[in-house]
């Protein structure tokens, strides 16, 4: 017969064993799912990508291999190992303005020494290319009859003066952030790759602020070490969606401040803030209105649902002022997805891409984002639930896009707004993993990084 004292410690023994059962399964599905998503376009010569550069292409990432070692490659190592060795200590023993301080200075040192591998080019080398928003945010001198015209020179009808390809695909919300940086004098490709570097190096920092809103600090805590070095990180550099993440980011941490501010004024200012920031997102990426999810979740774990209505109106504000210079949502979003149809997403195999952009959302993210969702599935009963809903929220969102097709390929990129929600799950991350697990992240970014040329 066990006493007393036995059963908590047998209790507690078979917790942790399911854990560690959870994780590891987690792992091994996601190797198994990034090598299926190698090994099958490279054994079949299927080219999945439909891309002049096959077959030299990396799929399921939009890369190519090209093996690489620069200025930025020790330090990214000296990073690595400084974020393993010391990443727990500091997130659970600083105070809280000094950890919002280590948080953001430890992004950009991790983002910037990954783009360093190709050394200063690493900011600046794909934001020169034709089919990116800057080399045409430096011909735009009028901006309402760049909204007015925009969706006329959208399909491939239009040559030869229709869009590149990432403007055609974006609204041109995107667009004018480069626009602004060249108004600013930051029209250089490599001012404006450090600045979408700054930009995007803050979202860790909404999601702290965010979390601690809710009541989720700690798991906040232990989340952080996970989400600042994620291989993600090789994106923010060069990709205008690090600055969309930022700006969904930033609203969700604007809604839980509304949510949760005592405060009359405060909480309408916070919430007016909110609701712009929401506006501005369809304006930069159409697939954006899935934001909306996570911003439910939020409202759901705080009750402010009266905060509804102001959010509402406020966020239909940017959309209503682009639509009086004659660029319509409504109008553009059909003429977009023509012109996607009519290139090369009939050339990409659905039967290939509806699980494969999972697979490269793992790389992306990292393996923690398995071990998390595999420990927090295992552990559901006692994750905390600001992590449940927020990573349920994120996994429904990313379920969607991927299903739709609309996301079919470059999701690396294109799912960045979502990364840092999903990997709160390594909250639940227990002791004996987390060391190990944070290796696998910074070990993959840096074997990315040092194998592949990622191109965006």
């Amino acid at each position: 017969m066990s006493t007393s004292t036995d059963a908590p410690r047998t209790h507690v023994a078979g917790d942790a064993a399911v854990l560690d059962r959870g994780v590891r399964r987690a792992l091994v599905a996601a190797g198994v799912l990034v090598a299926l998503a190698v090994l099958v376009p490279a054994v079949t010569t299927w080219d999945v990508l439909a891309t002049d550069r096959w077959p030299r292409t990396a799929a399921p990432l939009h890369a190519t291999w090209h093996p690489t070692v620069g200025i930025g490659t020790p330090l990214a190592v000296l990073v690595a190992l400084l974020g393993v060795r010391y990443a727990d200590r500091v997130t659970a023993g600083l105070s809280w303005p000094r950890l919002l301080l280590a948080t953001y200075a430890a992004t950009v040192a991790w983002t910037a020494s990954l783009a360093l591998v190709y050394g200063p080019a690493g900011f600046s080398r794909e934001l020169d290319s034709t089919q990116e928003y800057l080399v045409t945010a430096r011909s735009v001198h009028d901006v309402p009859a760049f909204l007015h015209g925009f969706v006329a020179r959208i399909p491939f009808s239009a040559a030869p003066d229709n869009w590149p390809i990432h403007v055609a695909g974006h609204p041109p919300g995107a667009t004018l952030f480069f626009v602004a940086l060249v108004r600013l004098g930051l029209g250089s490709s490599l001012a404006a790759g450090l600045m979408v570097t700054a930009v995007g190096a803050g979202v860790p920092l909404a999601v702290l602020v965010t979390l601690r809103r809710l009541g989720a600090e700690d798991a906040a805590r232990r989340a952080l070490p996970y989400l600042v070095l994620a291989p993600a990180a090789i994106w923010v550099a060069v990709s205008g969606d690090a600055v969309f993440a930022a700006v969904t980011a930033w609203a969700l941490a604007c809604v839980a401040v509304a949510a949760t501010t005592p405060s009359r004024w405060a909480r309408l200012v916070a919430a007016a803030g909110a609701g712009l920031l929401l506006g501005l997102l369809p304006l930069l990426s159409y697939g954006l209105v899935l934001a909306g999810v996570l911003v439910l979740a939020v409202l759901s774990l705080t009750r402010g649902w009266r905060l509804l209505p102001l959010l509402a109106l406020t966020s239909l504000l940017p959309t209503l002022v682009a639509a009086a210079y004659g660029f319509s949502l409504w109008s553009a979003y059909p003429v977009l997805r023509q012109r996607y149809w009519d290139g090369l997403a009939t050339e990409r195999p659905t039967a290939y891409w509806v699980w494969a952009s999972l697979a490269s959302l793992v790389i992306s993210a990292g393996p923690a984002l398995a071990a998390g969702l595999g420990a927090t599935r295992a552990a559901r009963r006692t994750t905390d639930r600001v992590v449940l809903r927020l990573v349920g929220a994120a996994a429904a969102a990313i379920a969607v896009a991927d299903l739709s097709l609309m996301s079919k390929a470059e999701v690396e990129r294109i799912w960045l707004p979502f990364v840092p929600w999903l990997l709160l799950s390594t909250a639940a991350l227990p002791p004996r993993w987390r060391r190990p697990v944070l290796l696998l992240q910074v070990a993959t970014a840096l074997v990315v990084q040092t194998l592949l040329d990622t191109t965006w």
